[in-house]
């Protein structure tokens, strides 16, 4: 059980915190199931939601700077906006060419971005609620190798992406439900 015992700002932060990992999960969980409905051919819906996913993190990660400036380091959360607009742009030029390289490029986003969110989950441990954001970014490393890998198959699917969104999005309320109970012991 991590404790509390942060500064103000950082306990002051957690509610925020806890707010924007909410709304990623219900996003997570809208947006597989929109990929979901829109299967795997690379209509002009489906290029639309793997554009809006990573520009999704963007923003989601300037709401967490802003909220969480005061309360420690956001380099990481710097570092993520960048890799997730290049992400969202990187979706669209590989949407011209087919399935395989959209996957290679979610795949590389999700490595280098899971491996950021693994390293700004450790700097909040204190925070507390973050164990299942340090084990989601683990996971997004493996998961984003596994996508690069699954571009070299026959017949590479989308519908991967949408479980990747769907367990991430289920971390982000664990993380959620976890500040939750930290924000009531302090």
């Amino acid at each position: 059980m991590a404790s509390t015992t942060g500064s103000a700002e950082t306990i002051g932060a957690m509610p925020a915190l806890r707010r924007l990992y909410i709304v990623r999960f219900v996003f997570a969980a809208v947006w597989a199931a929109l990929l979901l409905v829109s299967g795997s051919d690379l209509t002009v819906a489906a290029k639309l939601l793997l554009f809006v996913y990573p520009a999704f993190d963007v923003a989601a990660a300037v709401v967490d700077a802003r909220s969480a400036r005061a309360a420690g380091p956001v380099k990481g959360l710097y570092v993520n906006m960048a890799v997730s607009a290049l992400a969202a742009v990187g979706v669209v030029v590989a949407g011209a060419s087919g399935v395989a390289d959209v996957l290679r490029v979610w795949g590389a986003w999700a490595v280098v971005s899971g491996l950021i969110q693994l390293l700004v989950g450790v700097a909040r441990r204190p925070m507390g609620g973050q164990w299942a954001m340090i084990l989601s970014g683990g996971i997004s490393v493996l998961a984003g190798a596994n996508f690069i890998r699954s571009a070299t198959q026959d017949d590479p699917s989308l519908a991967t992406l949408a479980g990747y969104a769907t367990l991430g999005g289920i971390f982000f309320l664990a993380s959620a439900i976890r500040l939750s109970r930290e924000i009531r012991q302090s």
